[in-house]
C-alpha cells in the first residue's frame, strides 16, 4: 500500500503525457526500502513485546532465526539505500521526506505506542507521507497537491488503524498496547470516534476537487467510496462487533488506492 500510494501520488503530480514507468518503479523501490527499514527497526525495538502477541510470535527476531545485529545491518542499509535513491533521483526534498518518515516511525511512534493511544496520531504522519513524496518527486517542490494527498491519506489512517486495533485489541493488550481511542477499548466512544474520523475522511477526499486539482469523476468516486466506508463505520459504532470492524478495514483497503488512482487519472 505504501508503494502504491507513492506511485499514485507521483501520477497525480506529473504533467499529462509525462508519466515515466521507470521513474515510478524507482520511486516504488526507494519507498519500499525506506518502509522495510522502518518496519524492521520496529521489530528490533519491540522484540520483547512481539514475543507476547500471537500475531507476532513467529517473527524471526522472536524465534531467534535472525540476530539483532543482522537485523540492524539489513534495516540500516535498506534505509540508507532507499533514502539515497529518493534524494539522488528525485531531489533533496523527496529524500528528506523519506528520511523524516523513517525517523518519526522508528524514533517517535514505535516507543510512544507503549504509553498512549495518541501514538496513532503520530504514526499517521509517516503513514501519510508516501503520496506526498511521490507528488514531490514528480513536481520537484512542495505544492498544494502534495499537501492535499497527504491530508487524504492522513485522515484515512485513523479508520484503518483503529479497525485493525479493534480486531487485535486483545492481542495488543498482551503487550500492554492500548491503541483504540477510548480508554474503554471496544466501547461506544471508540465506535463514535471511528465514525467521526471516517466522516472527516469523506470531506477531506473532496479537497483536491474543491481546489481544482482533479475533476468531477474523482469527486464522485471519493464520495461513493467515502460513504461506503462511513456506512461500515456507523455499523461498527452501533454493533461494536469485530465483524463490522473487519468490513470497515476492507472498505478502507478499497478506498485508498481507488481514490488516489482517480486523482491521478482525472486531472483537468
Amino acid at each position: 500500500m505504501v508503494v502504491i500510494s507513492a506511485v499514485l501520488g507521483y501520477g497525480m503530480g506529473v504533467a499529462p503525457g509525462e508519466f515515466s514507468l521507470l521513474n515510478a518503479l524507482l520511486l516504488g523501490l526507494g519507498g519500499l526500502l525506506v518502509t522495510g527499514s522502518s518496519t524492521a527497526l520496529n521489530e528490533v525495538i519491540e522484540v520483547e513485546q512481539d514475543s507476547r502477541m500471537e500475531r507476532t510470535s513467529q517473527r524471526p527476531l522472536v524465534r531467534g532465526t535472525m540476530s539483532i545485529t543482522e537485523a540492524l545491518i539489513i534495516s540500516l542499509v535498506a534505509g540508507a539505500t532507499g533514502t539515497a535513491l529518493l534524494w539522488l533521483l528525485f531531489g533533496q526534498l523527496a529524500g528528506l521526506l523519506g528520511l523524516l518518515s523513517l525517523f518519526i516511525y522508528v524514533a517517535i511512534y514505535t516507543p510512544l505506542k507503549r504509553f498512549t493511544p495518541w501514538a496513532v496520531l503520530v504514526g499517521a504522519i509517516p503513514g501519510a507521507l508516501p503520496p506526498m513524496i511521490g507528488h514531490v518527486a514528480a513536481v520537484g517542490s512542495f505544492t498544494l497537491g502534495a499537501g492535499l494527498v497527504f491530508a487524504v491519506q492522513f485522515m484515512w489512517q485513523f479508520a484503518h488503524f483503529w479497525s485493525v486495533s479493534w480486531l487485535l485489541h486483545d492481542d495488543y493488550a498482551k503487550a500492554d498496547y492500548h491503541l483504540l481511542p477510548s480508554r474503554g477499548g471496544r466501547d461506544s466512544f471508540s465506535g463514535f470516534l471511528i465514525a467521526a474520523y471516517t466522516f472527516f475522511l469523506l470531506l477531506t477526499g473532496l479537497l483536491p476537487w474543491v481546489f481544482g486539482l482533479t475533476g468531477h469523476w474523482s469527486a464522485l468516486v471519493a464520495v461513493v467510496l467515502g460513504l461506503y466506508m462511513l456506512f461500515h463505520a456507523l455499523r461498527l459504532m452501533r454493533s461494536l462487533d469485530k465483524a463490522d470492524a473487519r468490513r470497515l478495514l476492507f472498505a478502507g483497503f478499497l478506498y485508498l488506492p481507488v481514490v488516489l488512482l482517480t486523482y491521478a487519472l482525472d486531472k483537468p
